[in-house]
């Protein structure tokens, strides 16, 4: 074992990767196994984990990040297959755009509970192990939406904006742990199941990516996740905007015909 860690760093790495049955949670699991981390892959649906373990040697581990008892014991289970010293809190996303007017409690509920609860539930219960390390990492996956409001995006913003927070709030307070603390806020991700989930209707998710020449993928986004999270451990990326080149911002997206 030393021998490979030696011939290959990121063999000593290891990671859970939170909402990893879709999207830029499963390009993250597949970017970091390619590199030869470690990755503990972390969703509901565990059909699909395990499929995407069979096919990459990532170790599947249904939960839901939001549940105290899934959190305890996927903690219990990472701590007994050798610990990691990063976490990358992927898992969250939206549902409806309406304005705060029209607005639906039980969408705004959700939108709390797996993008601001799920991240702090995942960062208390593995915090220790983090700090114990040496050189723990936390990243967390925010979104643009977290940076600047838009009509019809108040609950979405609201989650974002203070998982956004919750963030930045780390980043000062564990910095004396040797933790660092990412952020990587994406703006428009073209994904089987983002837009599609918030409108519930495909024609409606169609229609935010239509004309769009080069959205982002999951695999850029995943891509810059890698890199995060492999740079030298001094060097802290503290928050990356990423966004395609036709959004210039939240409010200028380039559309073609």
């Amino acid at each position: 074992m030393t021998e490979e860690i030696e011939n290959n760093p990121t063999a000593a790495k290891a990671a859970v990767v939170t909402g990893a049955s879709t999207g830029i949670g499963e390009a993250t699991v597949r970017a970091l196994r390619k590199e030869g981390w470690t990755v503990f892959a972390v969703a509901r649906r565990a059909e699909r984990l395990e499929a995407l373990a069979a096919e990459t040697g990532a170790v599947a581990l249904p939960a839901d990040v939001a549940d105290d008892a899934d959190v305890a014991r996927l903690l219990d289970e990472v701590t007994r297959a050798g610990g990691i010293d990063t976490l990358i809190n992927i898992a969250g996303g939206a549902r409806g755009a309406d304005k705060v007017a029209e607005a639906k409690t039980e969408d705004w509920e959700w939108m709390y509970q797996v993008n601001v609860l799920g991240s702090m539930k995942l960062i208390r219960a593995f915090l220790p192990m983090l700090r114990a390390c040496g050189e723990g990492t936390v990243l967390n996956l925010t979104s643009t939406a977290g940076l600047a409001a838009y009509e019809g995006g108040g609950g979405y913003n609201a989650a974002k904006f203070a998982q956004h927070g919750l963030t930045g709030a780390l980043r000062l307070e564990e910095a004396e742990h040797n933790v660092r603390v990412i952020e990587v806020a994406p703006g428009m991700v073209f994904t089987e199941e983002f837009a599609l989930n918030r409108l519930g209707d495909q024609d409606a998710a169609a229609k935010v990516y239509a004309g769009v020449a080069k959205p982002l993928t999951a695999e850029d986004v995943a891509d810059v996740v890698r890199y995060a999270v492999a740079a030298p451990h001094h060097v802290n990326l503290d928050e990356i905007v990423i966004r395609p080149v036709a959004q210039a911002s939240n409010f200028k997206v380039i559309r073609e015909g």
